[in-house]
């Protein structure tokens, strides 16, 4: 039996349910495994009093120190992410407050490895951990936590540090993995551990149908993610701009609202673009069900679980030539790769537009990503690492 011990900082919680969801998803089916036993540490950062005290983080203090969570023991220990820092701090005071949390757990389980899945603050805490309590560790790169915490200054050096230290790693794309080599990370420690896609849940429905419970009629192109400058959903806007008779949805939210908001504003857009907020993950399947394209901007991925998402509901994806999009969009009927402009996304959106291909071919697009392959990768990895110590 495998005892796996799950470290993310990136993890749904009752406050924040779409939150990490795709290593929600990867964790679960990893627990699901005959053989494997799996505890998840879910650590949460919170500033100093008073501050702590306030709006989101008075909400994410009064969540419980551990539960179960869809039938998995989580356990959500304090760290202190001092304001101003740029993150230097955030691995130092998440090891501290970690140490004694697995010294007790420990003892009634006897974890054979950490499994970071998130690089930053997660994967230098755990290098430390592993070596404290003498287990293998492995890290997985999703995207933003090496491409943005890998490049700044405050802390690229513990980025690099960890990737040369760690047991083992994980990449979520080939782009990804040659990054990461490129950051001096050892490739032959890199296993590239691709995402999956519920297939069940995120399938063929009728567009027409979809569109009318919507309210809408024409062409209908949806981006999803964060509304954070990076995702380029501002790029997507001036797109559909030029593009008389389509409407934009987009689904999220995040502090770049209100310059979303001035732009479709100043653009005459409010009867074409609408901003629906957050929306839950169980629900994403209906609204991408009746889009014609997935269209998302960002100026990084790893490899998005939502292009793969689009692609099962037999929606061509519209998107940059970032992390592994030439990993997904492998033919013509997966969509397009485009300069990050609104003109290049005109073009491409238009284009996809007119070939009409039938959602059954684009769906084939996803089917080379199962949460299955993604469970048997991912426990094949850790019990080298286990086997190898």
């Amino acid at each position: 039996m495998l005892r796996v011990l799950t470290l993310s900082t990136l993890f749904p919680d009752a406050s924040r349910r779409n939150f990490g969801v795709f290593v929600e998803r990867q964790t679960l089916g990893l627990a699901a495994h005959p053989e494997v036993e799996l505890r998840v540490v879910a650590p949460i950062g919170l500033p100093p009093f008073p501050l702590a005290s306030r709006g989101r983080h008075a909400r994410l203090g009064a969540l419980p120190l551990g539960e179960q969570w869809k039938g998995v023991d989580v356990y959500r220990p304090r760290f202190l992410a001092v304001p101003g820092t740029a993150g230097r701090l955030h691995a130092h005071f998440l090891t501290r407050a970690l140490t004694p949390l697995l010294a007790d757990l420990r003892r009634e389980f006897a974890f054979d490895v950490i499994d970071a899945s998130f690089f930053f603050p997660d994967g230098p805490a755990a290098v430390a951990l592993g070596r404290r309590f003498g287990v293998p560790v492995s890290i997985k790169a999703r995207g933003s936590d090496v491409h943005h915490w890998g490049t700044a200054a405050a802390t690229a050096g513990q980025i690099r540090a960890a990737g040369k230290q760690a047991d083992g790693l994980l990449a979520v794309s080939e782009a990804m993995k040659r990054d990461m080599v490129a950051m001096g990370m050892p490739a032959e420690h890199i296993r590239v551990h691709r995402t999956g896609v519920d297939l069940g849940q995120f399938a063929l429905r009728d567009r027409n149908e979809a569109k009318a419970a919507l309210g809408i009629r024409g062409p209908l192109i949806v981006s999803t993610g964060a509304l954070i400058e990076r995702k380029g959903h501002d790029i997507v806007v001036d797109a559909v701009a030029a593009l008389p008779n389509a409407h934009l949805l987009i689904a999220g939210e995040g502090n770049y609202r209100g310059a979303l908001e001035a732009k479709i504003a100043a653009l005459g857009l409010a009867d074409r673009v609408r901003l629906l907020g957050a929306v839950p993950h169980g629900e994403m399947a209906a609204l991408l069900a009746a889009a014609d394209v997935m269209a998302l901007a960002s100026e990084n991925e790893g490899l998005a679980n939502a292009w793969v998402e689009a692609l099962a509901c037999g929606v061509p994806v519209v998107i940059p030539d970032v992390g592994g999009a030439p990993e997904v969009v492998t033919e013509r009927a997966y969509g397009r790769i485009v300069g990050r402009t609104p003109a290049g996304f005109a073009s491409g959106i238009a284009a996809v537009l007119s070939d009409h291909t039938p959602p059954a071919t684009v769906r084939a697009g996803a089917e080379r990503f199962t949460w299955e392959a993604n469970t048997a990768g991912l426990y094949d990895h850790l019990k080298a690492l286990v086997t190898s110590s």
